[in-house]
């Protein structure tokens, strides 16, 4: 959860550089908000017309989306990509498939053209 926080504390920070953990927590949490988002939906019957999304859904989703691409963009500047990678996922089935790789792959170790090591950043201060 503090990574999730941490997230949202640099809410449209789109510079520096974010670790695996704290991309993956991020919409680790995120999905299941969503998930009770829908769940308020259905429930409260604020759902429209005969999806099942509604209100809570498409206001949790906008107020996600900033920080949602801020955070995929630190998580390609860790592995020494810039955040344009993500019009891969345009390119039909491969492009999704080769972006799940690049949100999974190790950041680079040590400084590179985006910051500082993260993980290193986060040894230091324990």
């Amino acid at each position: 959860m503090n990574y999730y926080l941490a997230a949202l504390k640099k809410y449209a920070v789109f510079s520096g550089r974010a670790r695996r953990s704290e991309y993956w927590y991020f919409s680790l949490f995120n999905f299941i908000f969503m998930l009770v988002a829908l769940g308020l939906d259905n429930l409260l019957g604020t759902t429209v017309g005969g999806l099942p999304y509604g209100l809570f859904y498409f206001v949790l989703a906008l107020a996600m989306l900033i920080p949602g691409l801020a955070v995929f963009v630190r998580r390609m500047h860790d592995i020494g990509k810039s955040g344009w990678w993500y019009f891969i996922v345009l390119i039909p089935f491969i492009g999704s498939i080769w972006l799940l790789v690049l949100c999974c792959t190790d950041g680079i170790c040590g400084d590179n053209a985006y910051g500082s090591d993260p993980k290193i950043l986060e040894e230091v201060s324990f």
